[in-house]
């Protein structure tokens, strides 16, 4: 979602593709040991176990995907003539996955209220705004003349995927009674971050168009100065040779006529 996001804003696609590969992968990793930091070593998660079902649930899969797509052409043209079946059965899967967490949560109870949840959603995106604002200042900061990597950065800072989230909290708290209560927030996130995007997006592409055309009437008139420059230098070199020229041609006739 980030990429279509960041391609519909006109913003660097290159950036948002690294950013996802790369932000997904590192999560893998990550997310663990942040649980370990936030909890303690008093914690119920068992990092190595979480570690060994990532390694298995999502590591293993993604590098026989890697594998298949370099080595077997069948399997890659099965993936393109089967693309869309795919993605279906893709979706299938994780809303299967969602639907037989939330039945352990209901099945066990809990202690949550509707007004809980109001309350989860209204923090939600509160926080995704925030974020998009800290991100934005940032990014204005550190790359003031990249208007694409700024909105691929915006959209990327604050990127969660559903895809990737489930997984890593099925891991780690698969045999916890709450686990739908701690996916929750992730898939109000989710089609939230979609809502703001579509919005920002076209003004992001207004942005874009607008700080690449200030840029461009910039460097033209940079350009335009310096060739200027270059002239009055250029001129003014010539004007010292035919001075140099005359006094020189001076300087023969009065050595002659001695």
């Amino acid at each position: 979602m980030m990429i279509v996001l960041t391609a519909s804003a006109k913003g660097d696609e290159a950036a948002a593709v690294f950013n996802a590969a790369f932000g997904n992968m590192i999560g893998i990793f990550l997310t663990p040991v942040l649980i370990l930091g936030y909890l303690g070593v008093d914690g119920s998660v068992n990092i190595g176990t979480v570690f060994l079902k990532l390694s298995l649930r999502v590591v293993l899969p993604i590098l026989i995907g890697q594998l298949l797509q370099k080595f077997s052409k069948r399997a890659v043209a099965l993936k393109k003539k089967y693309k869309k079946r795919f993605k279906q059965f893709q979706e299938y899967c994780l809303t299967y996955i969602v639907y037989t967490v939330f039945c352990k949560t209901f099945k066990k109870g809990s202690d949550s209220s509707a007004a809980d949840a109001f309350l989860m959603i209204a923090l939600q995106g509160l926080l995704l705004l925030s974020f998009k604002a800290i991100s934005w200042t940032c990014l204005k900061i550190f790359f003031p003349n990249k208007p694409k990597l700024r909105v691929a950065g915006l959209f990327g800072s604050t990127h969660k995927s559903v895809a990737m989230g489930i997984p890593l909290i099925n891991a780690i708290y698969e045999s916890n009674p709450n686990i739908g209560l701690y996916t929750l927030p992730l898939l109000v996130w989710h089609p939230m971050q979609l809502v703001i995007g579509s919005f920002l997006a076209p003004r992001l592409a207004a942005f874009v168009d607008a700080e690449e055309k200030r840029i461009g009437d910039k460097k033209e008139q940079v350009d335009s100065l310096n060739k200027e420059e270059e002239k009055r230098i250029g001129d003014k070199k010539d004007q010292v040779d035919s001075l140099n020229k005359e006094e020189s041609f001076g300087n023969e006739e009065n050595f002659i006529n001695k």
